[in-house]
């Protein structure tokens, strides 16, 4: 075998390792992102989507935040304005996440069965805050 057939199939295998973990790493750490009415028509079209680690942004419903001190755990319902869920997270819940109107939120963790979804991080913005703040700071 001449050395340049060598050196392609080498270079060949190379390639294709490279290529193989990298979309072994994309499919292990990608994450859907979705609205909450996205999350139901994809768990209504394929049940599969019930206990897969997911993303979901929507805005909190005012008035719905359930707090227990003692367990560190917030209760709260997420919308989109056509669907709803109930979310359960254990943990310290970022400062901008309050009683406020308008809070956004995006939530990773898994829907489960009961329509529940357990959350493993919550992340919060609350814009509206900062701007007028930043408009009246201006003028």
């Amino acid at each position: 075998m001449k050395a340049g057939h060598k050196f392609l199939i080498g270079a060949g295998t190379i390639v294709a390792s490279v290529v193989l973990l990298i979309a072994q790493g994309v499919k292990e750490t990608g994450v859907y992102f979705l609205t909450p009415s996205e999350l139901a028509a994809k768990t209504t079209a394929d049940p599969t989507f019930y206990d897969l680690g997911l993303k979901m942004g929507a805005k909190v419903v005012p008035g719905s935040i359930r707090r227990d001190q003692a367990n560190r755990q917030v209760d709260f319902q997420v919308s989109d304005g056509v669907k709803s869920y109930p979310v359960t997270y254990r943990g310290l819940v970022p400062d901008t996440f309050t009683d406020a109107n308008d809070i956004e939120v995006i939530v990773e963790g898994r829907l489960g069965r009961d329509e529940v979804f357990h959350a493993t991080e919550v992340l919060a913005k609350c814009g509206s805050r900062y701007e007028a703040a930043y408009k009246e700071a201006k003028a």
